[in-house]
């Protein structure tokens, strides 16, 4: 089995060899192959892909927002992270309250019409200005339903309790490192239909041998070409950031998929990036002061040595 960022790569042509072209929820297509795994060694460095820039900064705050168990998209702003913006603003243009001109389709057109485009910009810029500078509007449109932060951190039962998993599963790694219930779940069927976006990595497991940590993430759903990237680097700093805590080494980072899918209208892109050679990761730093996962912000981190390629744009199927 190859490893690394060239299994990333074989993945992508195989998909685009082999896919099955199906229908979605967004209305682009896909060419999709269900159940595929690829592996990554965290000792052989940090993988942020290098065929493409990938931005560590919007990653690293993504999983600081999961990891408060926060659903608001307005930490993220404040952090210039837009990576989640496009699910609440459907929410807000579809919404009675919305009183501007027709966003029908604007994740696809937004792309393709100039005069449309500039309409979808100025547009978003008065739903993030909004989200920032007004606390009501923000708690009605920028929260996205019981979304990741809040099922690793506030997952609610039937007594009306809440369980904290990603707290239990760092102290069963302390106490009980060789349990095999090292386990956080994101997909809480009583929640899915009120989320913006149900959870595309729904379940991850830890695994302790040989004073190392290594995890394993079930994706169900993966945008191979723009999620995939972002996914393989929150969970291998979130892999770093729990055994730091633990005390361990960082192991393996596995990622195993469902629907792996190239959206039609990644294709040329995939291609492009298919025509780049691989370069070596980057190391990632931590501050070393901080032990507990709760307790980092953005600064903490920092990567040495990442010098990909070129980022290549393309549109998100909302």
């Amino acid at each position: 089995m190859l490893k690394g960022e060239q299994s990333y790569l074989d993945l992508c042509r195989y998909i685009l060899k082999n896919g099955t072209n199906k229908s979605d929820r967004t209305s682009t297509g896909t060419y999709s192959v269900f159940g595929q795994q690829m592996r990554f060694d965290l000792a052989n460095g940090f993988p942020l892909l290098t065929t493409k820039k990938v931005p560590f900064r919007l990653i690293a705050s993504e999983l600081l927002w999961f990891i408060k168990g926060d659903t608001n998209i307005r930490y993220l702003l404040q952090h210039n992270n837009n990576i989640w913006n496009e699910w609440a603003f459907k929410r807000w243009v579809e919404s009675s309250d919305y009183n501007g001109p027709d966003m029908t389709d604007f994740g696809n057109r937004s792309h393709q019409d100039e005069e449309f485009n500039q309409c979808y910009q100025e547009q978003m810029k008065i739903f993030k200005d909004n989200i920032l500078s007004d606390s009501a509007f923000a708690e009605k449109f920028g929260d996205l339903g019981n979304v990741y932060g809040k099922q690793w951190r506030a997952w609610k039962t039937s007594q009306n309790e809440t369980i904290d998993q990603l707290k239990n599963v760092i102290q069963s790694i302390r106490h009980n490192p060789d349990s095999r219930r090292h386990i956080v779940s994101a997909w809480n069927p009583e929640d899915v239909p009120g989320m913006a976006l149900p959870p595309c990595h729904t379940l991850f497991q830890f695994y302790v041998a040989d004073g190392k940590l290594s995890c394993q993430l079930y994706q169900r759903s993966a945008d191979i070409f723009i999620g995939v990237p972002f996914n393989i680097a929150g969970y291998a700093l979130l892999t770093h950031l729990i055994a730091h805590e633990c005390g361990l080494e960082a192991g393996e980072f596995i990622h195993t998929l469902g629907d792996a899918h190239i959206y039609t209208n990644h294709v040329e892109q995939v291609k492009t990036q298919l025509g780049r050679n691989v370069r070596a990761f980057p190391t990632l730093k931590i501050n070393a002061e901080k032990v507990s996962i709760f307790d980092f912000e953005l600064d903490d981190f920092a990567l040495f040595g990442y010098e990909p390629h070129p980022p290549i744009k393309a549109p998100i199927a909302v």
